[in-house]
């Protein structure tokens, strides 16, 4: 028995290599093809391959060939059959059950990077990875992914889009760098609170308690702006900075009379108080508002809380019904 197990083993070891060397050579012709200047010919034999290869279950093949086809295609400015066959590395993972790990992810986001930032074809690519990394479910994306898109998107200078996904990670510190140099870039000396605010208080309301607390300490920390706290000249990082005690303590009271008297600063968003709406009933147990009226653009505002509680338990399951929270 032990005989016919290690033949067998033997015989999957000459098989798998028979397969990466059929690959190979399969390779070196596409490649030659690619650098030859016939594009078209190449692309339509990788599609021609990829699903020979997917018809015969051979799914390690298929996401070799494609994967690497993509960053050759990419290496010669072929955007277009380039991400057609970085879709196709997607309907790989799709259709074999890939399992999602860091060098999967780390593949996908590499895809991306090399992808022309304003092409419709990137922004179909990562929605539909964002998809398949938490198994198709309505939840919002792996964490990991998020935070390797928003690196390469803070690369780009895409800090708008970066901070979204960076929101959506579990990456606090890199976040709140991110946030520097986007308070430094593109806003005015009188905002640098409000960046770090809003960042704090939209992880609060997606239940990510530590990040919140890492992206305030961090950036207060290192912007070169902010003189050294706790407690600030801005009285809106001092509000941040009382409210993640508060939300530690879990008091109601201390979280209301907080809320009363920075007014004045709260004042200067007017997303602020919806977002501490969120806060009181994830944190504190308040009540949602039983009838939200929310009009025009407000009432239009992607609900991205409704996907991120879905494993939560108890109290905080009852906030599904809370009203829309802008998070872009």
């Amino acid at each position: 028995m032990l005989a016919t197990t290690m033949s067998e083993q033997e015989s999957l070891r000459c098989s798998s290599a028979r397969n990466r060397g059929g690959v190979q050579r399969v390779e070196g012709k596409l490649r030659a093809s690619v650098e030859k200047g016939d594009y078209y010919e190449a692309h339509q034999m990788y599609r021609t391959l990829f699903f020979r290869y997917m018809s015969q279950a051979k799914h390690a093949e298929a996401r070799e060939l494609m994967y690497n086809g993509a960053l050759l295609f990419f290496s010669y400015n072929q955007q277009n059959s380039a991400a057609d066959l970085s879709m196709l590395v997607l309907e790989v993972f799709e259709k074999s059950e890939t399992k999602v790990d860091d060098e999967v992810l780390e593949c996908l986001a590499k895809l991306f990077s090399r992808m022309d930032p304003n092409s419709p074809e990137r922004v179909a690519f990562v929605s539909r990875a964002l998809k398949w990394s938490t198994g198709g479910s309505g939840k919002l994306g792996h964490p990991k992914l998020h935070q390797l898109l928003a690196v390469t998107l803070w690369k780009e200078q895409n800090y708008s889009e970066s901070r979204y996904h960076f929101l959506h990670s579990s990456d606090g510190e890199g976040c709140a760098q991110m946030l520097v140099e986007y308070s430094a870039a593109r806003g005015y000396r009188s905002e640098i609170d409000m960046f770090v605010a809003q960042a704090v208080l939209q992880f609060l309301c997606l239940k990510n308690k530590n990040s919140a607390s890492v992206v305030f300490s961090t950036y207060t920390e290192k912007h070169p702006s902010i003189e050294k706290g706790p407690p600030f000249v801005q009285p809106l990082l001092n509000f941040i900075w009382f409210l993640l005690l508060a939300v530690d303590g879990g008091k109601l009271t201390v979280f209301t009379v907080l809320c009363e008297q920075y007014q004045p600063s709260l004042k200067r968003d007017p997303m602020y108080n919806e977002y501490l709406d969120r806060i009181g009933q994830v944190f504190f147990g308040v009540p949602p508002k039983q009838s939200p009226s929310y009009g025009g653009l407000l009432g239009n505002l992607l609900n991205s809380l409704m996907g991120s509680g879905e494993e939560d338990d108890g109290a905080e399951e009852a906030q599904e019904d809370s009203s829309p929270i802008e998070l872009d």
